[in-house]
């Protein structure tokens, strides 16, 4: 009997050799071209196909190879990319080369013995939860449509993305503002591509970790701490004025100050919201997860932006984005999108932004901090994954839903919402009136783990 494949919020991911085989891979991809051919026959009679790209993991290319085989065998053309891409680069290309879908061989920001695969819309963005359960179905009946041979061609994926990301930011001014940065891929699919923008556009830059190595040793592709501390340790060395990091797939950033000081996704998202709005005057509503700052909620209230509230997972924030006119949508674990170029996380068009908006107001990354809690209050976070019994998770769940945790460490419980979890309000001291302390517990459904994340008005409180 075939090894059960199940899907994540993001497509497959499996540990390589054990889940992620060759053999998987081709399952999936026939499931894949099946979907396909049931949903997107229009498209693919006027003779459009589906683009594949992969990123610098064990085996990457070899799959996606395998991948538009599987495909082509099914009778549907396959773009592939000729070289390793950011995940948000695939998303592009099926916009740019006309497909009905993409698919990604990647793993994100997993540990380096998982790889996976994602699947693109023909929106180019991830795919809704209806598209990830209707591919399932597929795979799960064993799939394997037919039809006559197609074409796999190679393509430059990189270059048309590129040029697509240079026409949201004044790299001149970039340029001019003299500032240095550091840039850390993590050995991922964003590896040359910031560093690249900058050396040809003679902005002073040290990139850390640019070299392909699937162990990606000593870290997980994740951009967090502790995973780039010698990103801040090279921002301090190097007498950097900002540090920004990419994921494995680069579809999410982090970043770090000019003292190597590590600085939040709420932060960024924060800057760049109060950016786009005070210095481009884009339209559009704003679009957050369940666990991002409240201080999102502020600077959307102060500009008369209506802001929506999703269940975390960047799918839920895409799917508001193909609906409305929304102007930037992103969630806690740093995958921000710009809608006018892709309702899709970017890791690298942030970091390009947030250079932008360094040049433009003439700040570092700190004292764009420090404007932010100053305009709009303190607002630290924390998160907290706790590994612990299925009982102890479940209990604590069940009762801060039924309204037996009436206060947390002495501080009442004001209110209560489960939109994804439970956020707990409480009455706690506060630095001023702009910022409300809460703890949000959400349960793993697939592991003993709980996660906890608290916003207060001091790193202390959280």
């Amino acid at each position: 009997m075939p090894q059960e494949i199940k899907f994540g919020t993001d497509g497959w991911r499996g540990i390589i050799a054990d889940d992620f085989t060759f053999e998987n891979v081709r399952r999936v991809s026939r499931a894949v071209a099946s979907f396909a051919k049931k949903n997107e026959a229009a498209g693919l009679r006027q003779g459009k196909g589906v683009v594949v790209g992969f990123d610098t993991r064990f085996a990457s290319r070899r799959a996606a190879e395998i991948v538009s085989e599987a495909l082509a065998d099914c009778g549907i053309p396959v773009t592939l990319s000729n070289d390793h891409i950011p995940t948000p680069g695939v998303s592009f290309a099926v916009k740019h080369f006309n497909a009905v879908g993409g698919v990604v061989v990647t793993s994100s920001h997993n540990p380096w013995n998982w790889n996976g695969l994602k699947y693109k819309a023909s929106y180019g963005g991830p795919a809704t939860p209806a598209i990830m359960k209707a591919i399932e179905d597929e795979l799960r009946a064993d799939a394997n449509p037919t039809g006559n041979k197609a074409k796999v061609e190679e393509a430059d994926f990189k270059t048309p993305y590129i040029e697509s990301m240079l026409k949201f930011v004044d790299i001149a001014k970039i340029r001019t503002a003299k500032f240095k940065f550091a840039v850390d891929p993590m050995h991922g699919a964003g590896r040359g591509i910031l560093a690249g923008v900058f050396q040809k556009n003679g902005i002073e830059h040290v990139e850390v970790h640019g070299d392909v190595n699937p162990l990606f040793p000593g870290i997980n592709p994740e951009p967090i701490e502790p995973h780039i501390s010698l990103l801040e340790e090279t921002v301090r060395a190097q007498k950097c004025h900002a540090g920004f990091a990419t994921d494995g797939d680069a579809d999410r950033i982090g970043a770090c100050d000019e003292h190597g000081i590590f600085v939040d996704s709420h932060k960024i998202f924060s800057i760049l919201l109060r950016w786009l709005l005070e210095r481009r005057g884009w339209p559009g509503e704003v679009v957050k997860t369940f666990s991002a700052t409240q201080m999102l909620n502020r600077i959307a209230e102060k500009h008369g932006r209506k802001l929506h509230e999703t269940p975390i997972g960047f799918k839920y924030v895409c799917d508001i984005m193909l609906e409305r006119e929304v102007l930037i949508g992103g969630e806690e674990s740093g995958g921000i999108g710009i809608a006018r170029h892709l309702p899709e996380r970017d890791g690298t068009l942030n970091a390009l932004l947030l250079a932008a908006v360094m040049a433009e107001e003439g700040k570092t990354l700190a004292q764009l901090v420090e404007s932010l809690q100053q305009d709009f209050g303190q607002h630290h976070y924390g998160r907290r994954d706790l590994h612990v019994s299925i009982e102890v998770k479940d209990g604590t769940v069940r009762r801060a839903a039924n309204g037996e945790i009436n206060d947390i460490a002495g501080f009442k419980v004001l209110r209560r919402e489960q939109t994804d979890g439970i956020k707990l309000w409480l009455d706690a001291p506060r630095q001023d009136t702009k910022s409300e302390p809460w703890l949000l517990l959400r349960a793993s459904g697939t592991e003993p783990l709980l996660r906890l994340y608290s916003e207060a008005s001091s790193p202390e409180l959280v």
